[in-house]
């Protein structure tokens, strides 16, 4: 399991949830996939995740590292 950072949001427009990978957002158009259940938007998000680092790694690019939550 990777350890990215996802946000899945409603969309009443789309009656999609939406997905959002924070340290992903300078690099790539947000929301980056979409599901009809929160399952299946958090599945394709995991599955974009994985896409991208493969993407990157054969690209030589460097990858972003993971948002960490630090608590003092």
């Amino acid at each position: 399991m990777n350890q990215y950072s996802m946000i899945l949001q409603w969309s009443e427009e789309d009656r999609l949830f939406l997905v959002t990978i924070p340290e992903f957002s300078d690099r790539v158009i947000m929301p980056c996939t979409h599901g009809k259940t929160r399952e299946e938007a958090i599945r394709n998000g995991e599955e974009v995740i994985e896409m991208y680092l493969e993407a990157w790694a054969t690209e030589g690019e460097s990858i972003p590292e993971p948002n960490t939550l630090q608590i003092a």
